[in-house]
């Protein structure tokens, strides 16, 4: 064993990129890093590969047991190998073959960051099967994460691991959050809405995300039809992952007149820079980080009362707070904040104050380098 290797094990590029860039970044400074990927060469993974070896290793998204087998087997020959001190990973599937193949292997440090569960709004047989799916990682693990106090709290109820075994890295966030990055910014707010067409004095409410059920986007279709403002404006952007926008505009109706689609962008801070609420009526999330970007651009959200949401916005303070489903009480929310200026601006001061202090790429990170070096000296 090597007491200064780590390999981190995740299936696509761009969950390493999202989640571990500036990690694996530091860590690389005093330990060797390898990083386990579905990835073909380099591309896609940022600046990554100037600090970790990039290991292939073809983990697939969904469930494929021949390929899942074959990727087992790669990764436990791979920890045997390379004599790991450490293997750590991220999302559920990386998670289940990386624990199993490293216990297999007699990696002795093992750890995995959960950053929310899919079974959390599923029913029967799905549930509990990827309920156990969860409890086998966390058992194989040494060591487990939660991106968020309230999930740790939600896992531990649920039986997932034992409360002594579950740490959250800092005050939460799997990544923090660049503040130069997110940041309210005039001169982008007036681009963008100009190339969407929408008003300089419109009230735009934002959701940026994955477009699914789970993220409660009917909801805010149906939320914002109810508006009586002919001032509000809705901008949605993100993949539409299971035709949601068809959808999305039969809720809306004549709103839908007021309201933009948007696909995917690798550019998120100019559209939060662009609008005056973020709104995330999701039903499950590990942490809600895209909250916290919203409000280090300096505007308040309105997000459902759920684990990991609730650790994102401070209520009635960086946000607003109502019942995961009830449109009706969404609906009266976004409507309280379309007529009072005053306290969108003082909740967006609030909210970005409290991102930059507590969920920082350096406070984040520094919480990493504090975990491993715990473990690793």
């Amino acid at each position: 064993m090597n007491a200064k290797r780590i390999c981190f094990v995740v299936s696509s590029p761009l969950t390493a990129r999202a989640f571990l860039s500036g990690h694996i970044a530091v860590l690389s400074k005093l330990y060797t890093i390898d990083l386990a990927v579905d990835a073909d060469g380099t591309e896609g993974l940022g600046d990554i590969p100037a600090h970790a070896r990039i290991v292939h290793v073809a983990i697939r998204r969904k469930v494929a047991p021949l390929a899942d087998f074959a990727a087992l087997l790669h990764l436990f020959f791979l920890f045997r190998r390379e004599g790991y001190a450490a293997v750590s990973s991220v999302t559920p599937k990386a998670g289940l073959l990386a624990m199993l193949a490293a216990a297999l292997a007699g990696v002795p440090l093992r750890t995995h960051i959960f950053t929310g569960q899919v079974w959390a709004t599923k029913k029967g047989w799905k549930r509990r099967l990827l309920k156990a799916v969860d409890r086998w990682i966390a058992r194989l693990a040494t060591h487990v994460l939660a991106d968020s106090p309230s999930q740790r709290d939600f896992m531990v109820a649920e039986g997932i691991t034992a409360a002594d075994k579950i740490a959250v890295p800092g005050a939460g966030s799997i990544c923090g959050i660049d503040g130069a990055r997110f940041r309210p910014d005039v001169d982008r707010h007036a681009v963008i809405r100009r190339a969407q067409g929408i008003p300089e004095d419109a009230v735009v409410y934002l959701f940026l995300g994955r477009l699914n059920r789970d993220k409660g986007v009917l909801d805010l279709a149906a939320a914002f039809a109810e508006l009586d403002n002919a001032t509000t404006w809705l901008l949605v952007v993100g993949p539409d992952e299971a035709g949601m926008r068809g959808q999305m505009e039969a809720c809306l109706g004549p709103a839908g007149a007021r309201s933009r689609f948007v696909g995917y962008t690798d550019r998120p801070e100019d559209y939060m820079a662009a609008s005056d609420v973020f709104c995330l009526p999701s039903y499950r999330e590990g942490f809600g980080m895209v909250i916290i970007e919203a409000a280090a651009a300096g505007i308040p959200a309105i997000g459902s009362r759920i684990y990991g949401v609730t650790d994102a916005i401070g209520e009635n303070v960086t946000g607003l707070l109502h019942r995961a489903g009830d449109t009706a009480e969404l609906a009266r929310l976004m409507a309280s904040l379309a007529g009072d200026a005053r306290r969108r601006h003082t909740i967006g001061e609030a909210a970005r104050a409290r991102a930059l202090r507590l969920f920082s790429c350096e406070a984040v990170t520094k919480a990493w380098m504090d975990f491993y070096r715990q473990l690793l000296g």
